[in-house]
């Protein structure tokens, strides 16, 4: 296992639409261990592979809660929300400090394939839907801040730029 780089708000990979796996092998194993090493290291609950580089459809979740076990996701597609919505605060490890209210469906159905390519179907609510939601948009090349609105987000972009980290400045 190895720690990756978290790549922040300005790397063009967090725009990109991720490429979808064909295979599950040892690569992709090494991926995910990674991928978790790399989200406890950050204090996250979820981390998509855009976001350490790797223009993959991996996401890995952990929301920290006794009913829910660590998990990785291969693929995965939201196939069905609640109509019920709720503003709860996100933040991103790809954009460390910045955090805001983001309004999504209470309730969500995912499906993909699990860490063995597995087909696998989760139905969440509360945090796991929203941390769900979350990956998935990264996987989409879609940010949290894309969520809030207009003027919500102009001040977001403006305390990034007062706050990014050293490595991000001349990327956004």
């Amino acid at each position: 296992m190895a720690l990756r780089e978290v790549r922040l708000l300005g790397d063009p990979i967090l725009r990109e639409k991720a490429a979808a796996v064909d295979g599950v092998d040892g690569a992709l194993h090494t991926l995910i261990a990674d991928m978790f090493e790399t989200m406890y290291a950050e204090e996250g609950v979820g981390l998509a592979a855009p976001q350490i580089g790797i223009s993959m459809r991996v996401i890995v979740v952990d929301p920290r809660e006794d009913a829910v076990q660590p998990f990785a996701f291969i693929n995965p597609e939201i196939i069905e929300t609640s109509e019920e919505t709720e503003r709860d605060e996100e933040g991103c490890l790809s954009l460390p400090g910045l955090k805001d209210l983001v309004e999504r469906p209470v309730r969500v159905v995912a499906r993909g394939l699990d860490a063995e390519g597995r087909p696998k179907q989760i139905e969440a609510a509360g945090l796991l839907a929203r941390i769900l939601q979350h990956e998935v948009d990264h996987l989409n090349g879609v940010l949290f801040i894309d969520r809030v609105t207009p003027l919500k987000r102009r001040m977001l972009l403006k305390k990034w730029e007062k706050t990014k980290p050293e490595r991000a400045r001349g990327r956004a």
